[in-house]
């Protein structure tokens, strides 16, 4: 019997030393391409070397030998293969190749990730942390607070929550003020504003997104979905007017607040319009409308592609096992093409439309990517609907494209040529 184990023993040191690379495929073929995510990242933490291959076989992942990550990918579901050193030079040598829009791209320290919630956040309720929690990618926790008294010279990434950051509440007013969760929601803002200082949310508002624009200045990575994305910008252009109506901040909203924006003030949109009606579910013309999308049978949107050699940010943020991927919708839905800003770099749209679902630019010495829609995988989602089980949509090309911003920053600083 010790003879036998003895044999396995040396079986499996040989393999090894023999295999020494782990290849994680994330084409067609991956059992769960959001865990691999995960895989990865904390194949990173754990101080391992780690290779993104750009457009290769789905924008694949060759991780050093690890007994602890091989055993974790069998674990979690990820397929994957053991590979030779010689092996992993063919694939190097493949993706290299001067006549394939192809390269290789050095992983080098995991990112520390800040997610911007409220304290009455449900989990649930907003796809970034449900990706994460699924991928089982590790996160903190923050809000105002946090942001005002400096706490994002802490972390690499930040994502927004579904939030409203002009003080309107999501303009729910007109549909939900008698609701219980409304009127705890704007008393948890309005006691926030109160402890740190302020007369009202919407001043408040304006300077957490002030901040969080400093933090992206500085470097750091800014991520948002649905109207978290409109929403900080439309609060950025008002910085020094009031655009909320009465029963949002206890006065009337400046009549002159349209002529008064700073575009020049904003990371992505520019020449938009305000929607001043407080009983209107909208903040401003940036947001496609449901009647522009025609029905869900048709809402589709396409990855554009990047050169993988020339322009290998916008190339990591859509390596995806498809280019073509299903809608979703949300407060914020997509963007009008022509109120984004010609610097931006578009990175999805409806084909033969001016709509807009993702975007990507640089702001000082950092980046934002903006993604419209709330869930990937739940097409209309309504205040209370179920949480979304990823382990049903473990392939979901959608989830993919959150998961790409996650690893991004870990391959800014240097490309690697192997």
């Amino acid at each position: 019997m010790l003879k036998k184990i003895l044999i396995i023993i040396i079986i499996i040191a040989g393999e090894a030393f023999s295999q020494n690379k782990i290849f994680i495929y994330m084409d067609l073929q991956q059992t769960d391409h959001l865990r691999a995510y995960g895989i990865t990242f904390n194949a990173l933490r754990k101080g391992l070397k780690a290779d993104w291959l750009l457009n290769y076989r789905g924008g694949s992942f060759l991780i050093e030998y690890n007994d602890q990550v091989a055993n974790e990918c069998r674990v979690e579901g990820v397929a994957f293969d053991l590979i030779s050193t010689s092996q992993a030079a063919e694939i190097y040598s493949t993706v290299q190749r001067d006549d394939n829009n192809m390269d290789v791209m050095r992983l080098e320290k995991a990112p520390k990730i800040a997610v911007y919630v409220p304290p009455n956040f449900n989990p649930w309720d907003d796809a970034v942390t449900l990706a994460l929690d699924y991928a089982k990618i590790p996160y903190d926790k923050i809000w105002n607070d946090e942001v005002l008294r400096g706490d994002l010279s802490k972390y690499d990434w930040l994502h927004l929550h579904h939030e409203d950051f002009t003080g309107q509440y999501g303009k729910f007013y007109a549909s939900f003020s008698n609701a219980q969760w409304y009127i705890d929601a704007q008393m948890t803002y309005e006691n926030d504003a109160k402890k740190n200082g302020y007369k009202k949310v919407s001043v408040m508002m304006r300077d957490v997104a002030t901040t969080i624009k400093n933090f992206v200045g500085s470097g750091g990575f800014l991520f948002a979905m649905c109207s978290a994305t409109d929403s900080y910008d439309i609060a950025l252009a008002a910085h020094n007017t009031d655009i909320c109506a009465q029963m949002y901040d206890g006065d009337a909203a400046d009549p002159d607040a349209q002529s008064k924006l700073d575009f020049s003030n904003t990371l992505a949109f520019q020449n938009f319009k305000l929607e001043m009606n407080p009983y209107i579910y909208e903040y401003s013309s940036i947001d496609v409308q449901p009647a522009e999308i025609g029905s869900q049978e048709n809402d589709y949107f396409t990855l554009f592609e990047f050169s993988a050699k020339y322009d290998p940010v916008p190339t990591m943020l859509t390596q995806d096992h498809v280019n073509v991927i299903k809608g979703f919708m949300g407060q914020t839905t997509m963007f009008h093409k022509d109120e984004i800003k010609p610097s931006v770099i578009i990175l999805a749209e409806r084909q033969v439309t001016n709509q807009v679902k993702y975007l990507h630019g640089n702001y000082g010495r950092g980046t934002f990517t903006f993604y419209g829609g709330h869930d990937p995988e739940d097409y209309q989602h309504a205040v209370g609907s179920p949480p979304t089980d990823l382990s049903l949509h473990k392939n979901s090309p959608g989830y993919r494209l959150i998961l790409n911003n996650i690893l991004f920053p870990a391959a800014t600083k240097k490309k690697q040529k192997t």
